[in-house]
């Protein structure tokens, strides 16, 4: 049920089309909510059909060229009522988690060469995070607008700490651990 809501948001941010949307998507929310193209149009046309957005008009002729779409007054009540809404937590899912926990029945044979370039793809994106922070939120940006979203990139950050973190930790670990499962051991 997000997705929509995360259209809602980014359209009251910025009137777009469907592929500023895509790009959009690709640059800042998708980062912590992604989307494919065929779902953000998929996802418009509901919208639209609902009546929480609308197709801005066309400047000149229509054939070959983006709609770009405006929120309407019961597009932003949802927004506001699904902000305000309480919602649980989702559990975590992570199939490295799940794939370390077999390990420990299996062997880790082959696991070490998967943690290291897992760090390395957390280590870049903390990168650009940092790069992010460092152009977009310099120190005196001070609107709440601004600190929102500042807080969300801070929860990127945080959390591509603790996997550099946490990743060098079971790469350290990984040595003391016999690669082959439990039965391998006993024999």
């Amino acid at each position: 049920m997000s997705l929509p809501h995360a259209i809602l948001t980014a359209l009251l941010e910025k009137p777009s089309s469907g592929l500023d949307l895509t790009r959009r998507f690709d640059k800042s929310i998708g980062y912590f909510w992604s989307a494919t193209h065929q779902q953000i149009y998929r996802e418009l046309g509901r919208l639209e059909a609902g009546g929480h957005i609308r197709a801005l008009p066309a400047e000149g002729p229509t054939r070959g060229q983006r709609k770009s779409y405006e929120v309407l007054p019961a597009g932003r009540a949802e927004l506001e009522r699904w902000t305000a809404a309480a919602q649980d937590p989702k559990p975590h899912r992570d199939a490295l988690l799940l794939r370390l926990r077999a390990a420990a029945v299996v062997g880790t044979a082959g696991l070490e060469a998967d943690l290291r370039r897992h760090l390395d793809l957390h280590r870049r994106q903390l990168a650009e995070y940092e790069e992010i922070e460092q152009r977009d939120f310099p120190p005196g940006s001070d609107s709440a607008q601004a600190r929102l979203q500042h807080l969300i990139l801070r929860a990127g950050i945080q959390m591509e700490t603790f996997w550099t973190q946490w990743l060098t930790e079971a790469l350290e670990e990984l040595p003391g651990v016999p690669p082959g499962g439990p039965a391998e051991q006993a024999s």
